[in-house]
């Protein structure tokens, strides 16, 4: 026996009288069907959105694109008289913001057609997304690194020693300090980033410890350094490894004495802060040369954080795109596209050396330029991607190789649904689990 009958919502905005005459068959094949206006949009929540686009909406498009984007409906459908499809630009503004579009007078049958593909594809976008503004979701992800990392972070946000953040540029380690503020007990307090490698060496001193009036030639007024403006909070030292020698021993002295003295200042300042450190430099070879005092590796290295690369988050990367499409419509001005499957595939094989900030600023990318209601694999500047020959190795190497590889293109595609995955593989779902154990991919 079937279940219940899947609930389907029409909200009609602004609804003419050839839409009137329409709704009572919508709601006799099963559509729950609401009206308002077009101001009203943001408190109603629908499957699919039907509205009658007129002259004075695409003289101010803006109101229609925040009501697109803001509403809790994910597909729209245009109605256009005849006198509206010829205006100039409609069409372009039609397509980019549109699910689809009838002309008046409505031809049921197709509206019924089009109503259905429209609530398909309105599911199919429910699924899986986590909401951009939720406060979590700078460490999306289910891989097994991500995974790990989030129960790290939970273990050490709640203690007061410093933590050494490492990892390649982009792998996120700026927000790996920043959950380990905001769940630890110092959340209400200042959190406060300061990048050591991108400030002059003659200006870092008074950027760390601030400086009296006076204290030099442009100091017309005293300056609150950034480890006084974090006291109660959390400092994060990005780049640590990039910090003069003699500032060096100036930090050390305030984990030391935690209290700091002011450029042209004689008067000890308290400050209670926690330190976080990060750095995607080798720092005990940096100990080894020289260039990095060892008792300062050691005062910041009291706990450790790693970062993993996203090549190693197999699964994330899709998961991880379509955020970024969402976060960055907003700035565009675009609609959030989907990714078609050349662009997942190559997404999936691609090395990712910049990692996630890298993938952020490809997605931005592909957002600008995609014609389509999809974003493509040249979108994103990964078209004609060849792969690197690789050395001969065993015949066992290669199944082993290829066992993986497939585990991982599948999770790129299906992480949200294992069964699928693993249906898509010809394995059961727990033989599917015992692959993933066996190569460590979660």
């Amino acid at each position: 026996m079937g279940g219940p009958p899947v609930q389907r919502r029409l909200l009609v905005v602004d609804p003419c009288d050839d839409c009137h005459a329409l709704l009572p068959g919508l709601r006799t094949a099963g559509w729950e069907v609401d009206s308002c206006t077009l101001a009203a949009v943001g408190d109603r929540s629908c499957d699919v959105g039907l509205l009658r686009l007129q002259p004075y909406h695409l003289e101010r498009p803006e109101a229609v694109k925040e009501l697109i984007g803001r509403s809790g409906t994910t597909e729209w459908i245009a109605v256009l008289s005849q006198d509206v499809l010829r205006l100039q630009n409609v069409g372009d503004f039609v397509c980019e913001w549109f699910f689809d579009f009838h002309t008046l007078p409505f031809d049921v049958a197709r509206v019924q057609v089009t109503l259905g593909r429209a609530f398909g594809m309105a599911r199919l976008r429910g699924k899986g997304h986590a909401p951009v503004d939720e406060p979590e979701h700078e460490l999306l992800g289910d891989s097994r690194p991500i995974r790990e990392l989030r129960k790290l972070l939970s273990k050490l946000a709640p203690t007061e020693s410093p933590v050494l953040i490492r990892g390649d540029s982009g792998t996120g380690k700026e927000l790996v300090a920043k959950t380990l503020h905001r769940q630890s007990q110092r959340h209400a307090k200042p959190f406060v980033a300061i990048n050591c490698g991108a400030i002059p060496e003659h200006l870092i001193q008074s950027e760390l410890f601030g400086h009296e009036k006076g204290a030099f030639t442009g100091a017309h007024q005293r300056k609150i350094g950034r480890i006084e403006a974090a006291n109660g909070g959390t400092l994060f030292l990005d780049e640590i490894g990039d910090l003069p020698m003699e500032l060096q021993a100036n930090l050390l002295r305030f984990l030391q004495e935690k209290h700091i003295e002011r450029v042209g200042g004689s008067q000890p300042i308290a400050v209670d802060v926690r330190v976080l450190a990060a750095t995607h430099v080798d720092l005990e070879a940096a100990v080894e040369k020289g260039t990095f005092r060892e008792d300062l590796y050691y005062r910041l290295n009291v706990l450790q954080v790693v970062t993993a690369p996203l090549r190693e988050r197999h699964g994330d990367v899709a998961m991880l795109a379509n955020h970024f499409s969402r976060f960055y419509s907003q700035e565009t001005g675009r609609r959030p596209r989907s990714f078609s499957d050349d662009a997942l595939v190559a997404m999936g094989q691609h090395p990712w050396p910049g990692n996630v900030r890298e993938l952020a600023n490809r997605v931005r990318r592909g957002l600008v330029l995609a014609e389509g209601r999809q974003i493509e694999a040249a979108d994103l500047g990964l078209h004609g991607q060849q792969a690197m020959a690789k050395p001969m190795a065993t015949l066992e190497d290669y199944k082993h190789r290829a066992e993986r590889q497939a585990l991982c293109d599948v999770l790129d595609r299906h992480s949200d649904n294992l069964s699928v995955a693993a249906r898509v593989l010809g394995v059961s779902r727990p033989t599917f689990y015992r692959l993933l154990h066996k190569h460590q991919i979660r």
